[in-house]
């Protein structure tokens, strides 16, 4: 296991830096993104951040309408788009044994649509898992794929009764779109869920935020071209944010693509000018890999995308919070 601290981070940052300036030319320019992505980048910002309430996640026969509560952290709800729509849970996971994977499984009818939301990182559990560096082969995804082994062991943990409950789900309401999101290591476990129920078969759309990298060239590539015919890919990043550059290019590891990187700072409302991309390559020195103070772990970037997502967590962390 590791323990990261700032000075680790700055130098996994600086180390990746040198890599890149060497190994990348002539990046695509951006498009300016449109009203449609940018609304859609919003809405599922929000179902991420409602994998935080613990109302959300603690009842497995579900039944309840996402809410993101307003208590001593958030005068306000965080997640106002989510609470104006009809929804229902369908599952509710929280605290496997392991890795203390949580979120839920929910339809939304205004706008049909199933989904599959993960939880960042609160408990020691989490971080556990969070510092697993080392890769697990998962030939079952594609014949050379290797995922971080604390975010597949989260995914293994939990995907028995989430794969149960999407089948119900799908056949309830087949037109539904399914979407599949999360922030922090709620991104990574989102992005392994997705990359498994695509080769399923299954069509799936994957918005993940603040995402931490989930392995090398190999899987990160293959989730990308499972793109479109199986599903969008949308991972958000945000200024300087340094749980997307971990775990460090030093060590092969490497993002799917596109990235959408939001330039604005913190607490500050973004708005469409402020979101660059779509950024392609599995490294792509334009938006959050070629963007940071100096190396500084800014983890307040990480706190903030469209508001503050983890407002709903209890313990008020968030991923990496605990070790630096």
């Amino acid at each position: 296991m590791l323990s990261l601290c700032p000075k680790m981070l700055r130098n996994a940052f600086v180390v990746a830096t040198v890599m890149l300036q060497h190994a990348i030319t002539s990046p695509i320019h951006p498009r300016a993104i449109d009203d449609s992505t940018f609304a859609n980048l919003q809405l599922f910002e929000q179902f991420a951040a409602a994998a935080y309430c613990p109302s959300n996640a603690d009842n497995s026969a579900g039944g309840q309408k996402l809410t993101c509560p307003a208590d001593n952290r958030q005068t306000t709800t965080n997640c106002p788009l989510v609470e104006a729509d009809t929804t229902t849970t369908l599952y509710e996971f929280q605290n496997s044994l392991l890795t203390d994977v949580t979120g839920y499984l929910a339809s939304d009818s205004s706008r049909s649509l199933t989904i599959l939301a993960f939880r960042g990182s609160e408990s020691v559990r989490n971080f556990l898992a969070d510092a697993d560096f080392p890769t697990t082969p998962t030939p079952d995804l594609c014949a050379t794929c290797a995922i971080d082994a604390g975010f597949y062991t989260s995914w293994v943990e939990a995907r028995g009764g989430i794969l149960a409950a999407l089948a119900s789900a799908t056949a309830a309401n087949p037109s539904f779109r399914l979407v599949i999101t999360g922030h922090s290591l709620g991104g990574a476990i989102a992005a392994i869920a997705a990359a498994e129920v695509r080769k399923a078969g299954q069509i799936a759309d994957l918005y993940t935020y603040g995402q931490p990298r989930i392995g090398g060239a190999d899987v990160s590539d293959f989730i990308t071209n499972q793109s479109p015919s199986l599903g969008s890919n949308f991972r958000v990043t945000h200024y300087d944010d340094p749980v997307p550059r971990l775990p460090p290019l030093a060590l092969g590891f490497r993002h799917l693509s596109p990235e959408y990187y939001i330039s604005s700072k913190n607490e500050v409302v973004v708005t469409e000018g402020d979101v660059k991309g779509p950024l392609t390559g599995n490294v792509n020195l334009m938006g959050n890999t070629g963007n940071f103070a100096g190396g500084v772990a800014d983890l307040d970037a990480h706190g903030w995308y469209f508001n503050n997502v983890s407002a709903c967590n209890p313990s008020g962390g968030f991923e990496f919070k605990g070790r630096v």
